[in-house]
């Protein structure tokens, strides 16, 4: 093994944790600003005949105002589970239908819902950067592998263990960068 293999694996760490970055981008896009967003309900989950189903696959989401969301669903027998869905959520939000449209009205958010969402985000940023963790542990544990089993050397696998600890730091910090964007946009009145 050389250090081309070495550069693989960190390759592969890279990918893993720019994933962990995606999955938190979208669960952040869910979390309730003081301003309307599709991103707000489109991953909702919605009991559809029996299996659930993202909003977004059920209906069009758009945003006719800065604080309204509007949901029109392709299929008008889906109005009542998708407002069962919308209620069942955290998002504290009730429905308005018509039997065709459902309207989503996004009330102020007060200090207190606001740090409730904080609170949320800051859980929501734990689990990524324990996840972005978990890939390095795992990465780290086969440099030691290859290294007990003398595919590479003691320097190659402290350049290995070096360079895994600065991809790590560099996405932790990408984390908190979202984290704190997503903590503005929160508390932004």
């Amino acid at each position: 093994m050389s250090t081309d293999e070495i550069k693989d694996l960190l390759k592969d760490a890279e990918t893993r944790m720019t994933g962990a970055i995606h999955s938190l981008t979208d669960d952040l896009a869910g979390i309730r600003t003081g301003r309307a967003s599709p991103a707000l309900v489109e991953r909702l989950s919605v009991e559809y005949y029996g299996t659930p189903t993202h909003l977004m696959q059920l209906a069009s989401i758009s945003v006719p105002e800065p604080r309204s969301i509007m949901i029109k669903p392709f299929d008008a027998a889906s109005i009542k589970d998708i407002e069962r869905a919308i209620r069942a959520s955290n998002l504290g939000l009730n429905p308005n239908s018509d039997g065709k449209v459902i309207h989503l009205n996004l009330p102020p958010l007060d200090e207190e819902r606001r740090r409730d969402l904080v609170k949320q985000m800051n859980h929501r940023l734990e689990e990524a950067r324990v996840a972005v963790r978990n890939i390095r542990r795992d990465l780290h544990n086969d440099l030691r592998d290859y290294e007990k089993e003398k595919l590479i050397t003691e320097d190659d696998l402290k350049r290995g263990e070096e360079d895994l600890q600065k991809l790590t730091d560099k996405f932790v910090e990408d984390i908190s960068r979202h984290g704190y964007n997503k903590e503005k946009e929160i508390m932004e009145v």
